[in-house]
């Protein structure tokens, strides 16, 4: 399969959620994550924060769930994971949720003053509303190191971020690490090094990664436009090249891919962006 047979067709984009308090007090969702629970329940975590972007004061995570993805009403728990200030835990960004050997598991960022050493963390839960941290943090990284997923290929697990190509700013890339327990991991490799080079946002945030067809899908933010996210195929999960761009560009920030069934969907938020959206994304294979 090349990109050439691989098609994305996103469908009409409707509102997720809004989690704002009220109208007059609108707060905006960004970097997020969704999972179904054992008993069919859908919850989402996420940046949560007043309008207008304040990043270096987002400091808990929105938990919400609801029982589907379509025309359900979300009911807003308490907040979860709590920036741990008296550890130089600044900030947490960019949770992702995966269900894994009888616990939830969560990776997010946590900030720290030194832009050159972001934590990546580990937490866990039973339920979903109650989270444990692991200790130590699983690995530090830069500039600015966030926006963790995890993929599970084969018998191991990867997980890919965004930081740049030295601690202190440099190319900015997709980084992967590989794991066989999600608690130790090996060092890093370059999964998508962009043409850009800086420190503060950037061609590569947000990355996810997917399974199509005999290979497997990137996406990434471009946060230069915003509400832009690219995708760049590839046969092999730990690299990605400008070879493999799809032709399509999605007007989604901080991209999510969630599959429900036989179903796939395309989320979205952001600053000022009123929470959630969501449309369905579908990913063909052409001869």
């Amino acid at each position: 399969m090349t990109t050439a047979s691989l098609r994305l067709i996103p469908g009409v984009k409707r509102r997720l959620l809004d989690a704002s308090p009220s109208a007059e007090e609108p707060w905006y969702v960004n970097d997020h994550s969704l999972i179904r629970a054992a008993d069919g329940r859908w919850h989402v975590f996420g940046i949560w924060h007043p309008e207008p972007a304040a990043p270096l004061d987002e400091t808990f995570f929105l938990h919400a769930s609801a029982d589907g993805l379509e025309g359900a009403d979300w009911a807003i728990h308490d907040p979860v994971l709590h920036a741990r200030t008296d550890q130089g835990e600044m900030h947490v960004w960019a949770p992702h949720v995966i269900h894994h050997d009888g616990l939830y598991r969560m990776v997010y960022a946590g900030g720290t003053a030194d832009h050159s050493a972001y934590r990546i963390t580990l937490a866990t839960s039973e339920d979903l509303f109650t989270w444990t941290r692991h200790e130590p943090v699983l690995f530090e990284d830069g500039f600015d190191a966030r926006d963790p997923m995890l993929l599970r290929v084969g018998q191991e697990w990867l997980l890919y971020y965004t930081r740049t190509s030295a601690p202190h700013g440099g190319f900015h890339e997709v980084a992967v690490r590989r794991s066989e327990d999600l608690l130790t991991w090996s060092e890093a490799r370059v999964a998508y090094r962009s043409a850009e080079r800086g420190t503060v946002g950037g061609p590569t945030e947000s990355p996810f990664v997917t399974p199509a067809g005999q290979g497997w899908i990137l996406f990434v933010c471009e946060s230069g436009e915003y509400d832009r996210t690219l995708a760049f195929f590839s046969r092999d999960p730990l690299s990605f090249t400008e070879a493999g761009r799809i032709d399509v560009d999605l007007d989604e920030h901080c991209a999510e891919i969630v599959v429900d069934g036989e179903r796939t969907w395309i989320t979205g938020g952001g600053w000022g962006r009123g929470g959630l959206t969501i449309r369905p994304l579908e990913i063909r294979a052409e001869a």
